[in-house]
């Protein structure tokens, strides 16, 4: 399991080398964007046999007190810096979170990203940006496992906004068109104003835990020392979030515009991951939430449901109709 890192890796490193040599490439890129991503499924296979394996003695491993469930945590140092002064030392870490819901969620991100992109093949050829298009894939299939992957919300923000960069490239792959340039715009601005709530909760954790770190946070909240409306406050923070990047009313606008991309690039983003990572926040958060901010989750997520299931009956075009349908599912999930 800790090897479970090399999954998003492998899609990592085959992005710039499809952009500087991905002419040069067999299948012009899209070969070593599908082993790479191929290589990443089956490393999931490995990380599922090796957690079903372990147990509570297993190096790394714990029952949590939240689920009841094995998890595996593996935390390493990024790097450590000397201050000057008597500030001290600080020092940055990255781990890796494998439990029942990175494995669920680890499984679907790269068996779709491995459909989607064999798919892709045949759909995008003959396209002059078929290199590029690849490219894109790979960036968006790193960040999107990071996400599932990370242990801590600094780790998370990172891959989220990585997520929400790789959205706006593929939205507005097809750039010469206006439409197609406009959503792509239209999907990053809309993000952001979701992120700006996210990064605003993870300071407001940061500032009354002294960590970032799942287990750190999720330990202060437990024990009492993090509660009450501040606890409340950081816990829509997040969920604001989770509205971008799941498309919850009122930042829904960017999704049924997004279907101006490549189809594939709808299927991977906008029905299968991306739009899903809201959720995935959500559920992995979810010993944080109070019972305040849980209700206006509830709100958000019921209103979404009925609301874009009304605008839906009203499209005349397919692809807008798929995308509302969407949003009105996204809305129950988040309910």
């Amino acid at each position: 399991m800790e090897w479970a890192w090399l999954i998003p890796i492998f899609s990592f490193a085959a992005a710039p080398l499809i952009v500087v040599f991905g002419k040069f490439l067999p299948g012009k890129g899209s070969w070593l964007s599908i082993l790479a991503i191929g290589g990443g499924f089956v490393m999931f296979w490995v990380v599922l046999n090796s957690w079903l394996a372990a147990n509570a003695a297993t190096s790394g491993c714990f029952t949590s007190e939240n689920t009841g469930m094995l998890t595996c945590d593996y935390e390493r140092s990024w790097f450590n810096a000397g201050l000057v002064g008597e500030i001290g030392s600080a020092s940055l870490h990255w781990g890796i979170l494998v439990d029942p819901l990175t494995i669920a969620m680890l499984g679907l991100v790269t068996f779709v990203a491995l459909m989607v992109q064999v798919y892709s093949q045949g759909y995008m050829r003959g396209d002059t940006g078929y290199s590029r298009y690849f490219a894109y894939l790979s960036l968006f299939t790193f960040s999107m496992n990071g996400i599932v992957l990370s242990n801590n919300l600094m780790l998370l923000y990172m891959s989220w906004e990585l997520v929400g960069l790789s959205s706006y490239l593929l939205i507005g792959f097809w750039f010469a068109k206006k439409s197609a340039a406009d959503a792509g715009m239209k999907a990053f601005l809309t993000n952001r104003v979701g992120d700006i709530g996210f990064f605003i909760g993870i300071m407001l954790l940061f500032t009354a835990v002294g960590s970032v770190v799942y287990s750190d946070i999720f330990t202060s909240v437990a024990d009492g020392n993090l509660a009450g409306t501040l606890l409340t406050m950081a816990g829509i923070g997040l969920f604001i979030g989770a509205m971008g990047k799941s498309s919850q009313f009122p930042l829904h606008i960017w999704l049924p515009d997004a279907m101006e991309g490549p189809t594939p690039v709808s299927a991977l983003m906008h029905a299968a991951t991306m739009v899903a990572a809201g959720v995935f926040m959500m559920v992995r958060l979810f010993p944080i939430m109070t019972p305040d901010a849980l209700v206006f989750v509830a709100y958000i997520g019921g209103f979404t449901a009925l609301f874009a299931s009304t605008i839906a009956i009203t499209q005349n075009d397919i692809k807008k109709v798929l995308a509302y349908s969407t949003v009105s599912q996204l809305g129950f999930m988040i309910m």
